[in-house]
């Protein structure tokens, strides 16, 4: 298992429609392992591989307090929404921005599993939210596009110049023994 390099926004590489998965091998297999490892050491209870430059349509959540039920998801699709539910969300591609989104607050998906088996599953709460928020990102899309354009600038901006800070500051090296 590995962890993975999280892609931040702006990044132009986020807005790559993912291609689906034809079959569910060892190599899927790994990469859902790998995803499930980044988001959980990230913190973050989703992850989909769009954020970790694998534009193939797979996503990981767990939004369990003790991250002990992680869910994938391979080639989701949401059949059906129900309600609405506004929810401040954050995203592990936009470090430290939360606002408030409206999704729905019901959805029934269809995926594929680990095991290459189809399944439907009924979602509520924090679970479908963190799915729709996930299927977005497999279709290029991004918690910020909810938002005003200005915001959104506004977040680009400081997202740009944090980077830039990162990448101009000396590396914090530990004493050589």
């Amino acid at each position: 298992m590995a962890i993975l390099k999280i892609l931040e926004f702006p990044d132009p590489r986020l807005r790559i429609r993912a291609e689906p998965i034809e079959t569910v091998d060892d190599e899927t297999r790994r990469l859902a392992e790998d995803m499930l490892q980044t988001m959980y050491a990230a913190p973050g209870i989703g992850l989909a591989a769009t954020q970790v430059n694998v534009h193939r349509r797979m996503l990981v959540a767990d939004v369990s307090e003790g991250k002990d039920a992680p869910h994938v998801f391979i080639n989701p699709e949401i059949l059906e929404r129900r309600g609405e539910e506004v929810t401040e969300e954050g995203c592990l591609s936009v470090p430290g921005v939360y606002e408030p989104v409206t999704r729905a607050e019901w959805v029934r998906v269809r995926a594929v599993g680990l095991d290459g088996e189809p399944f439907e599953r009924e979602l509520d709460g924090l679970l479908a939210i963190c799915v729709q928020h996930e299927i977005d990102h497999l279709d290029g899309k991004l918690f910020v596009d909810y938002l005003s354009d200005l915001k959104r600038q506004r977040i680009r901006k400081r997202m740009e110049k944090e980077r830039r800070q990162r990448e101009t500051e000396p590396a914090n090296h530990a004493p050589a023994f």
